[in-house]
């Protein structure tokens, strides 16, 4: 903590903060001698023959006391500056190792997010696909259709991370991001559990109940990855559909992924609310690539059975 005390900041915030662990540098480094004193009792000798005779444990125990007065009160501020100062210089420190990336814009308004070049930050600059998402206002989704292994899913995980650095105060990788404060509430990876009896499909559940009960408290912005795929097409689609315009009707907005062409029928039964777009592969013979490009429309082709063949399954 004793650089911080010589440092100046332009920032009244920083120097707050500043100030309260300069005074936690002083209050602790009290406590810390005191603790040493107390080590001198781990001597028999002392212990023993000294001790008793000059009251050493009183003495001691009423020191710790006058500090605890005077500054117990003071402990918890100190520990927030210290856990400020440290998410601060991370995401300090992600700036200075991501010098290409973006400080996004936070703006007033409906619930909005406006993405232009948005990648995945860990995936390596020569592997990053960007790709430009629009969320208008409240009630909109983005129904996102698309073969296996065409990026989906990390599109999903790249709006989720990028909404969370941006209202941190971090830079995103994109060329431009814009977006309103908003929660961000997510069912992606869904596994089951053991130890809580829980099935996948049940797991699932959990995740979007918790969606849905956030969606009432305030703007939110939801990534659903593969909704409701534990369960049978009927059932599948009838809940999803209902999760989705009820999400959409609590004025939330965000992107849906699904293999389930019935859920198109969302474009039609929500029209100016639901936009469908896809992603999709190139077959070049036997090998399959991806682009890992956002196209608008829905895709009704699949590479299941492709994907499978190549890996020498029998179909």
């Amino acid at each position: 903590l004793g650089p911080l005390g010589q440092a100046s900041f332009a920032s009244a915030r920083l120097g707050q903060v500043a100030s309260r662990l300069v005074e936690a540098r002083e209050g602790l480094g009290q406590l810390e001698r005191l603790a040493s004193w107390g080590e001198a009792r781990h001597n028999a000798l002392f212990r023993l023959l000294v001790g008793p005779v000059v009251l050493y444990d009183l003495h001691l125990s009423l020191a710790l006391d006058r500090w605890r007065r005077r500054h117990g009160a003071r402990v918890e501020g100190w520990l927030e500056a210290l856990a400020e100062t440290l998410a601060l210089a991370g995401l300090g420190t992600y700036a200075f190792d991501h010098p290409a990336a973006t400080m996004p814009e936070l703006v007033e308004g409906p619930a909005s997010f406006t993405a232009e070049g948005l990648a995945h930050p860990l995936l390596p600059p020569d592997r990053r696909v960007a790709n430009d998402v629009t969320l208008t206002g409240p009630g909109q989704a983005l129904l996102i259709t698309g073969s296996n292994m065409a990026g989906k899913s990390t599109l999903l995980r790249s709006m989720g991370i990028a909404a969370v650095l941006a209202q941190a105060g971090a830079p995103v990788e994109a060329r431009r991001l814009a977006l309103t404060p908003i929660n961000v509430r997510t069912s992606i990876r869904v596994s089951d559990s053991l130890a809580s009896g829980y099935s996948h499909f049940y797991a699932e559940l959990l995740a979007l109940k918790r969606v849905v009960d956030e969606a009432g408290q305030g703007p939110v912005m939801f990534l659903l990855d593969e909704i409701l795929h534990g369960t049978n097409s009927a059932e599948r689609q009838a809940g999803a559909k209902a999760v989705i315009a009820h999400l959409l009707r609590q004025g939330s907005l965000g992107v849906v992924t699904t293999h389930d062409l019935g859920l198109a029928e969302l474009v039609d039964d929500l029209p100016g609310q639901v936009t469908p777009v896809h992603l999709l592969e190139h077959q070049e013979g036997d090998r399959m690539t991806f682009d890992y490009r956002l196209r608008p429309g829905l895709l009704r082709s699949g590479n299941a059975l492709a994907l499978m063949r190549q890996l020498g399954l029998p179909v």
